[in-house]
């Protein structure tokens, strides 16, 4: 494995406030050095997406993916909700739904499982790759790469990778950091990494003797980086925090892919968890997001990033021909998700993200 440079890393509305935003997203690869090369200075303007908030997945069996994300991973549920009518079929883009949301939190991060009561979505593609676009991972820090993978050995997880896989020292931003993918019971990707001493964020250092600490950043497939960049940074306004060029057996043994080569790019809010975006330069055969995919699949995913200005971010969307899923911006009534307008919409490669004013 090679790095050139390393990362860490319609309609309309009638009301309006402040925002979230959600990312449906796919997998990435483990490259997450903490001295970073210095970036040419990026537009000094308010950002749309003030901070990352929540990553999300639809589940096919809530009860069954709490316990597995509590139970093996330590996450604590801090809602558990359940959800119809018509703000939310207008939100989803999906008529007749009722569906559970728990959202649960490690550290100072949180995930969102969504599980749709009805209408019932279709279960992740058996022959899924890690190149294919609708792949996303979140990363999860560990502060043991040995025993955390022993905990899910004992724990009979799928592995995505061939086993954990330790960054070579010759690279001198890369060197120590080790990480493993695996699934989680639907098939999920997920990912536990671990920083050395001498990278990463400073909180990933302070174990006080717990294994699983949090979420550092969660990852999709890109087809191309460039178009993904004015979607995310130039629209949004995640900055761009790291970039790099990964090879070699280490890299094709993380993501299970036989001559994998990527370019990957890292960005941030103001708060974590970062977003990545994983372009496979080889091989070239990964697959689009299908046309007709649904937030009841599940493949689905989703980040949810806060926004101070639902309206201005809808009039961007709607100059910039952005793809909306939802019919506009959608009251939600009840307030039960924790916001109050929302807005479904989909980045250059079809990843669902959700705009939500609190």
């Amino acid at each position: 494995m090679k790095y050139d440079a390393v990362v860490i890393g319609a309609g309309h509305s009638t009301k309006r406030s402040p925002v979230y935003l959600v990312l449906f997203l796919l997998p990435l690869t483990a490259v997450h050095p903490a001295r970073l090369p210095a970036f040419p200075a990026q537009p000094s303007v308010q950002p749309l997406a003030t901070a990352v908030d929540a990553v999300g997945m639809t589940v096919s069996d809530m009860d069954r993916a709490v316990d597995f994300y509590s139970g093996v991973l330590s996450f604590g549920k801090v809602s558990d909700v359940e959800v119809w009518g018509d703000d939310y079929e207008h939100l989803e883009g999906l008529f007749g739904l009722r569906m559970r949301v728990v959202r649960m939190r490690l550290g100072d991060e949180s995930i969102e499982l969504s599980e749709y009561l009805t209408p019932k979505g279709r279960p992740i593609p058996a022959d899924s790759r890690s190149e294919d676009r609708w792949f996303q991972h979140v990363a999860i820090i560990v502060s043991d790469i040995d025993r955390a993978y022993q905990v899910l050995r004992q724990n009979r997880v799928q592995h995505a990778s061939t086993g954990p896989q330790r960054l070579p020292d010759w690279n001198k931003n890369a060197a120590g950091i080790s990480a493993f993918y695996f699934k989680d019971p639907d098939g999920h990707t997920l990912e536990v990494l671990q920083f050395p001493p001498d990278k990463g964020d400073p909180k990933w250092h302070e174990a006080n003797g717990k294994l699983f600490l949090g979420i550092d950043h969660t990852a999709i497939v890109v087809g191309d980086t460039e178009a993904s960049l004015r979607f995310y940074r130039d629209l949004l306004g995640l900055r761009v925090v790291g970039t790099s060029e990964n090879y070699g057996t280490e890299q094709e043994h993380l993501n299970n892919v036989f001559g994998a080569h990527l370019r990957i790019t890292s960005l941030r809010a103001a708060k974590a968890p970062g977003v990545e975006l994983l372009e496979y330069l080889a091989p070239r055969d990964g697959r689009p997001i299908p046309a007709d995919e649904r937030a009841n699949d599940i493949s689905h995913w989703q980040t949810r990033v806060l926004t101070s200005d639902l309206g201005g971010a809808e009039q961007q969307f709607l100059r910039e021909k952005v793809i909306f899923v939802s019919s506009g911006v959608v009251d939600s009534a009840d307030g039960k998700l924790g916001f109050r307008k929302a807005s479904l919409v989909r980045d250059p490669d079809g990843h669902a993200l959700e705009l939500a004013e609190r």
